[in-house]
This record gives C-alpha cells, structure tokens and sequence, in this order.
C-alpha cells in the first residue's frame, strides 16, 4: 500500500475498508485459497500489506474478466516465482483500442440537428442500447460517442432518406454478421498463432511479452482482410443489382448437369462449420459461381479499355 508505512497490521474491517472488499468477500478469497491466512497475534487476527495488495490484485483481474478459478492459477503461478507481468501485458494489448477512433461528446441540441431537427426519444433510446451512443453521469443532456464515424454513417443514411428505425435495424444484423467474423478471426489465429501461448497453465513472462507482440502485428489484420473482402462483394453484388435493374442481366441457363469435385478434407470441414454440412454443397456451388462472375467482369473490363490508356471523367 503506497500510503501506508511498511509493517502496518489490519484488523479484517481495516483491511476490508482500504480495500474497498467485505469483510465476507475477505473471508471467501482465504476459504478457497485465494487470500493468504492472517497472522494471530493473541486473541486477535492481523493482516499486513501484502493481504491488501493481494486483493486489489484479485480486484484488478476481475475487472478484466478473469474467473475466480483463473485468478488463482495466475496467482499461484505468481507465488511460484513465474510473474505476472508478462501476462498482466498481455491483457493490456488484448483491452487496448482496436481503432484509431477517439470517443467524443455529443449534446442532445446537436444530435437533434444532425438528424433532421426533430427530437426523437425511440432513435436515442435505440442508439443507446446499440452503444452508438453513451449516457453520461449526471448530464442528462450530453451523450458519449465512442465511435464518431458510426455516428456520422448514420447521419449520411439517415440524409439519404433511410428512416432511423430502418438504420437501427441494419445496425443489429449487421454486428450479428461482424461478431461471427471477428469469432471466426479469433478461432483462426487462436489455432494456428496462439495455441502455443494459451494452454492450460499461465504463460511464462517471455510467452506472454511475445503473445503480445503478435496481438500488435495482427490487430489490423482483421479490419484490413475484412475491408478487402467487403470492397469486393460490394462490386460484385452492385454490379449485379444494377444490371438486373437495368434489364441488362442474362438470365442464367438452367441445367440439370452434375459433376463430382474433389474438395479437401479441411476445407470441406471448414464450409461444414460455417454454413452445416446439409449446406456445404449449395455454399461451394455459389461460392465458385460468385468468383466466376467477378473473373468474367474483370476480363470484360479490362477488353474494354485501350491499353495504356487512362479515362478521364469528363
């Protein structure tokens, strides 16, 4: 404790009241070996420094998501000389913005004229159980928004003429689709990455530091394999979606045709796990024809223009 002189001695109600812990929580953490025993001087039981900085350390990692069961290994493992720095790290890099967005505020007055003029509490309410949107203590007047171009694309569609309902709605499905993404991200690199450093007894210090280094390298590897993915289908299916309002799309040939395709086992495994394997063929089947089409469109592009010859817009 850094305002407390060396040596100090707590009775459990000193101890629980710097510690911000009950005197029953006090007595759990030692019932299951997380708090060590307290010293008995006489009739009485005295706990030192050590205690209470063994407890905000139990705080600490419970507010980082740790398990009690966890924190006793990671504890355990820290009696045992093995450090919890390199771990403690690791966390840090794992909690640390994953975006260059700042979070700004926000009054109630603005918001309403970013948004056509018209207070509307069901949109606010909506955006704050998103998360668009943050309530601050006290000021019921003055919103937090962690992610300032989330705010600013439903603005842009909101302009557009999208209705606020429709866009809260989009919202919702849309971080279904991208939570299964960043799952899948996750599974992956846990698999092949961090299989090594996460197993079942807490990482020394030196995994832990280069666990860490890793998470640095591969946080935007994510977002920019997600960006390149999405720009792509984005051509495609608007490609698609015009010239099917144009009347300009050749409608396919019907066929009843089959051909087996050797298909490797782990990929096979893989589309089963995504889509269920009563899918897998339908999923491969329009995978391939979507890659087809995007190959045919470049070729007819790139037929089109003259070579070495740029267009400009007129």
């Amino acid at each position: 404790m850094d305002d407390e002189p060396a040596g100090v001695a707590y009775r459990i109600e000193d101890l629980a009241h710097h510690s911000g812990a009950t005197v029953r929580t006090i007595r759990a953490y030692q019932d299951r070996g997380l708090l060590p025993r307290p010293e008995r001087r006489g009739r009485a039981n005295v706990y030192s420094d050590a205690h209470l900085a063994r407890l905000r350390q139990i705080a600490d990692l419970l507010d980082r998501g740790y398990t009690l069961a966890s924190i006793k290994e990671l504890l355990e493992a820290w009696d045992a000389g093995r450090g919890l720095g390199g771990v403690l790290g690791l966390v840090a890099e794992v909690d640390g913005p994953w975006t260059d967005e700042e979070a700004v505020r926000i009054s109630r007055a603005e918001l309403d004229e970013r948004f056509g003029g018209h207070p509307d509490d069901t949109a606010v309410a909506d955006a704050v159980e998103l998360g668009v949107l943050e309530r601050v203590p006290g000021d019921e007047d003055t919103f937090l928004v962690p992610s300032p171009q989330e705010l600013a694309v439903a603005a842009e569609l909101y302009e557009a003429g999208v209705p606020l309902s429709a866009i809260s709605g989009h919202l919702r499905e849309l971080r279904g689709q991208v939570e299964h993404i960043a799952s899948r991200f996750l599974e992956f690199t846990s698999e092949h990455v961090f299989a090594r450093y996460l197993g079942e007894h807490p990482p020394t210090d030196a995994d832990a530091a280069e666990a860490a280094a890793l998470v640095r390298r591969l946080r935007p590897l994510a977002r920019q394999t997600v960006d390149a993915e999405l720009a792509r289908a984005m051509r495609l299916f608007a490609n698609r979606h015009l010239r099917r309002h144009l009347g300009t799309e050749q409608p396919p040939i019907p066929t009843d045709e089959t051909r087996s395709v050797a298909v490797p086992a782990e990929t096979m495994a893989a589309v089963e796990r995504l889509v269920g394997s009563e899918k897998a063929a339908e999923f491969i089947a329009v995978a391939a024809e979507r890659e087809v089409r995007a190959r045919a469109l470049d070729a007819l592009a790139a037929n089109h223009a003259e070579p070495g010859k740029v267009d400009e817009p007129s």
